[in-house]
């Protein structure tokens, strides 16, 4: 996508390819956190099963964090903009018994 508001702004050419362009289906995420970074794990966990698997872990700064968190409340509001309002159902309390915490 170009912006150009800033003439001065650099181009990425980002790439994607076939198998990571599949994504990864998640229905759980835990975040755990440092003085220095944000782990973020993607969960894939069916109704039911005693096991759950971590499909993805994203590390981001702090920093990017935050830009994540106002990014994807952007997106969400313009979803519910154009869809409607999504509904939050409840969901039943999940004991989680998963690795360290997030220490650096």
């Amino acid at each position: 996508m170009s912006d150009n508001k800033n003439p001065n702004q650099k181009q990425i050419n980002i790439e994607l390819d076939e198998k990571m362009a599949e994504g990864i289906y998640s229905n759980l995420a835990i975040i755990n956190h440092s003085v220095s970074e944000f782990v973020v794990d993607f969960i894939s966990m069916m109704p039911g099963a005693p096991k759950a698997k971590v499909k993805s872990r994203i590390i981001l700064t702090p920093q990017h964090a935050k830009k994540f968190l106002k990014a994807l409340n952007d997106n969400v509001q313009r979803f519910e903009k154009a869809n409607g309002t999504i509904k939050d159902y409840e969901q039943p309390s999940i004991p989680m018994n998963f690795g360290p915490t997030g220490e650096a």
